[in-house]
């Protein structure tokens, strides 16, 4: 971490410490000795904020801490990914969605549509707000007080990205299998491929890059839901021309099988 990156966190944590008194307390007992360990401790504050109005100078702050790490991960042109031999309009990419340069990503949310509050939960709506930054979850956070209603599974929202390298963040809240998986799951599932699409042609997107909807947390088998999001995609993309490209985004070596066995091969 450099140094203006240490002065940054350090600037963070501090507001964060007068801000959110009783998150800080809930987290006393966190190590906050190294610049690593107070960069952890921001991100978990930010974790567990509600939305509520930023002074500028900190929202510039945070704004500058994320573009410095977004160049440290690096970033990645989803138009020049490779694509499939039998489609050239897919992409099958394993990696960190949050690297993606793409005109739209797809974040798995939850009905809140404001981000997990578990701090440093590893879930993909984590990645992508902690990303993202506090503009995200404020924006979220309007849509969902003039809906007055939790989001319904299915459906898509799309928002700006902020820090990210992307230029919209598509929330589509998935189905939850927690017994046998139905009709109705499936249904659901097909929908949020759907309406996320239909959301991106909307903005004039032209590359998006999907997750894995619903197969971490919420119990969706990976196979099942694989074969979802293929067909979909397949039977969708004739239907809309001005989507350039389709990423399937994998973070793991399982899914990332999973999918390949269903595009095949890059050409």
């Amino acid at each position: 971490m450099a140094a203006s990156e240490h002065i940054l966190v350090d600037q963070l944590l501090s507001w964060l410490d007068e801000d959110s008194v009783e998150d800080s307390r809930q987290l006393a007992s966190w190590p906050r000795e190294t610049a690593i360990q107070r960069r952890r401790l921001v991100q978990a504050l930010l974790n567990l904020r509600h939305p509520r109005p930023v002074p500028a100078e900190i929202m510039q702050a945070q704004n500058q801490l994320l573009a410095s790490e977004v160049t440290a991960r690096g970033v990645v042109d989803g138009a020049r990914l490779p694509s499939l031999a039998d489609e050239p309009r897919i992409t099958l990419w394993k990696g960190d969605i949050t690297q993606l340069r793409v005109t739209a990503i797809v974040n798995a949310a939850n009905p809140q549509l404001l981000g997990c509050f578990w701090p440093l939960h590893r879930c993909i709506d984590n990645a992508i707000h902690s990303a993202a930054g506090m503009g995200l979850r404020e924006e979220c956070a309007r849509i969902m007080l003039q809906r007055g209603r939790p989001e319904p599974a299915g459906t898509a929202t799309l928002t700006g990205a902020y820090c990210l390298p992307a230029l919209h963040v598509v929330h589509t809240v998935g189905p939850v299998v927690r017994d046998r998986l139905t009709s109705e799951h499936e249904g659901q599932l097909a929908s949020c491929y759907t309406s996320c699409l239909e959301a991106a042609v909307g903005a004039g997107c032209s590359t998006i890059a999907f997750c894995c909807i619903s197969t971490g947390e919420y119990g969706y088998p990976k196979d099942k839901a694989a074969d979802v999001a293929v067909g979909v995609v397949s039977d969708c993309l004739p239907r809309y021309p001005t989507i350039r490209k389709v990423i399937f985004n994998v973070f793991t070596s399982d899914d990332e099988a999973i999918y390949r066995k269903l595009l095949g091969p890059d050409g």
